[in-house]
């Protein structure tokens, strides 16, 4: 829950699981060894070799991108070697996914890790990917909207359906329904003006890079406020976290409820060694 300070603040970090890094069954155990409370996997299916869109964080886009593990076979995989961590994906690219067949894969994570899974969602930024997929660039949030809802009528009723401009299916059977009431949550990754509204019509958090920005708090309570919601049932979790105890405690206090670290696509010797400087970080945080 937002605002829950120092003595609740969950924390995590998020590698891409590419086939030249660490195994995401290693690093899993490796995390939870630690003492630290999630995993986050990203996701592309694929990069277009034509490289049309531009890479958003600039420059040259990095190999990791196009050599990630599908995130549902790599979390599965998390989940049974290990008993605690939390689970998800840091993001699913929703509008490249079939929406029966992502709720079935959402559903099948949260049971096998008994009510781990945590869903982190975008639209995403490259147009050729997409249309690859038949996706609707530009209506690809309206779409994204839909298909969260269709997925929980699927997860919350025997027999779901769902009627909508981009989503249409009559009553369909679908088991198993996920652990967690529901479904598991589901956190917007996004940092555009209209998040807020999504956030607050059908989302439970969100996960913003970086920060809050300035004004961004205010517009969180506005935009749930006007849905009868409280900005303290909604998650936020820091993306990208400082490795800094200072500066994390400064976002904690900022609102921030669960705190994701990065981690290259690298092997052991890299990996490891970051994994204890941030469960170091983790233990100075939690000592005020």
């Amino acid at each position: 829950m937002a605002l829950c300070g120092l003595d609740n603040a969950q924390f995590g970090v998020t590698m891409f699981p590419t086939d030249t890094a660490i195994g995401p069954v290693e690093v899993a155990r490796a995390v939870e060894e630690r003492g630290l409370d999630s995993l986050f996997f990203p996701e592309h299916t694929h990069i277009p070799a034509s490289r049309a869109t531009p890479f958003p964080g600039g420059g040259e886009l990095p190999e990791m991108y196009w050599r990630a593990h599908d995130p549902f076979v790599a979390l599965g995989a998390a989940a049974a070697a290990t008993e605690r961590i939390r689970l998800g994906t840091g993001i699913c690219l929703v509008i490249e996914r079939d929406p029966i067949t992502l709720a079935k894969e959402i559903a099948s994570l949260d049971t096998i890790s008994n009510g781990r899974a945590i869903i982190g969602i975008g639209a995403g930024w490259n147009r050729e990917e997409m249309e690859n997929h038949g996706a609707d660039y530009k209506n690809r949030w309206a779409v994204v909207r839909e298909k969260v809802l269709a997925m929980r009528e699927i997860w919350n009723n025997a027999e779901a359906e769902y009627h909508g401009k981009y989503v249409d299916f009559d009553p369909i059977w679908s088991y198993p329904k996920p652990v967690q009431d529901n479904g598991p949550p589901i956190w917007i990754g996004a940092n555009s003006k209209w998040v807020f509204d999504r956030i607050a019509d059908y989302a439970d958090g969100w996960m913003p890079i970086g920060g809050l920005g300035s004004g961004n708090m205010a517009r969180l309570q506005e935009a749930v406020a006007a849905r009868g919601r409280k900005v303290e049932d909604i998650d936020l979790a820091l993306f990208g976290a400082p490795p800094d105890a200072d500066e994390v405690r400064g976002r904690i206090g900022q609102g921030f409820d669960h705190v994701i670290f990065v981690v290259p696509p690298a092997q052991e010797d890299v990996v490891l060694p970051l994994l204890d400087r941030y469960a170091a970080i983790v233990e100075d945080v939690k000592s005020g």
